[in-house]
């Protein structure tokens, strides 16, 4: 109920500083109005759309998460120039000039991002080659490469045929080892699992490895894992397996997400736990976690290489610059002490299908000599 408060409030501030200002003609200025209204009621709608049956929870999950992703941007871009109006309205010579134009300049400059950031969002994810340079790196070892898909959210727009896009890039690359770095699903088993079933499909020489995220504790992360195994995918909860590469050992643990222990104490996650019994003259450790911040303790555990995502890079300005508060790494590849940290912008979305400045991927990563 407060969030729901703070939401219509919200709204109200933007309907009250807007479309007074705005100078269009009346049925304009309606038509910005009926859709703060629209949405300020399917925002939080679109919330309980997986309770709701088919197709009417899917058209309402577009159109309450569309509108989510708008008014964030609408909210943010009043409250610069409500900043802007108080801090330099009175040094232009006509400042109900200035409120009327600033005003329209918000609501063009919402349309212009919700659109661009759906493009964004809804195209293929581009690949991004990172080449990671490991210490004492076995010669039969450099060029391993591992596919990172990571932070897909299938759920209510995100279905079979996004998945499948995935894939195909993903398999074009031929891999070595494909990695999923959780955050696959929102949403059951029972409701997701045909759009889900395209990963069945991923093809790579050592296999496809999976760790959970957050979500799939949201979603039933013990249907979940035994889905994704009934499906040929190998989950790693805090475990590990070896790789044998043309001669050379290569350690590959994952753990479960950073937060497991709230949803299941038995499962907490445990970096050391996962390197438990691993051959110490192994050519390369690498762990797949979720959450970034699991990065401390597998610095300290020993391993070279730590493949992560959750943060969506932010997704939409300006919750990148709120990431780093949260998390210790963004995006990007990142040094640790003696290890590499590589934390991906994601593959997907959740929620808004919006992406504006931090570009989804898929990510291709090779090992090198150092």
């Amino acid at each position: 109920m407060i969030a729901i408060g703070l939401l219509i409030a919200l709204h109200l501030y933007v309907f009250v500083r807007l479309t007074p200002a705005l100078g269009w003609p009346v049925v304009a200025t309606a038509l910005v109005g009926v859709l703060l209204l629209v949405s300020a009621i399917a925002i939080p709608a679109s919330m309980m759309t997986r309770r709701m049956p088919p197709p009417w929870s899917q058209r309402l999950a577009w159109l309450g998460f569309t509108l989510m992703g708008a008014f964030s941007s609408m909210v943010l871009l009043t409250l610069l120039r409500d900043v802007i109006l108080l801090g330099f309205g009175w040094l232009v010579p006509d400042p109900a000039a200035l409120a009327r134009i600033s005003a329209q300049a918000v609501v063009i400059l919402t349309g212009v991002a919700t659109l661009l950031g759906l493009f964004n969002a809804r195209r293929r994810a581009a690949v991004v080659e990172v080449d990671v340079s490991v210490a004492n790196l076995p010669a039969q070892l450099h060029g391993f490469s591992i596919a990172q898909i990571s932070d897909v959210h299938v759920g209510q727009t995100i279905r079979h045929g996004y998945v499948n896009a995935i894939v195909e890039t993903v398999n074009s690359l031929q891999p070595d080892v494909i990695a999923i770095t959780g955050d696959l699903v929102d949403g059951s088993v029972q409701q997701l699992a045909p759009h889900v079933a395209p990963l069945g499909s991923l093809r790579a020489r050592h296999g496809a490895y999976f760790v959970t995220g957050n979500h799939e504790y949201y979603s039933g992360a013990q249907a979940w894992v035994q889905e994704l195994r009934r499906m040929g995918l190998t989950v790693l909860m805090n475990e590990h397996v070896i790789l044998e590469h043309q001669g050379a050992n290569l350690v590959l643990a994952g753990v479960t997400d950073y937060s497991a222990h709230h949803f299941n104490r038995a499962e907490r996650s445990d970096p050391e736990a996962a390197l438990r019994g691993a051959p110490a003259d192994a050519g390369a450790r690498i762990l797949l976690a979720h959450q970034p911040r699991s990065a401390m303790a597998a610095a300290a555990a020993g391993y070279d290489l730590e493949i992560s995502g959750h943060t969506h890079g932010g997704q939409f300005w300006p919750w990148n610059l709120f990431v780093r508060f949260q998390q210790p790494f963004t995006a990007g590849l990142a040094r640790l002490e003696n290890m590499w940290v590589y934390t991906s912008r994601g593959t997907g979305y959740w929620g808004p299908p919006k992406r504006l400045g931090a570009p989804s991927e898929i990510t291709r990563i090779r090992l090198v000599r150092a």
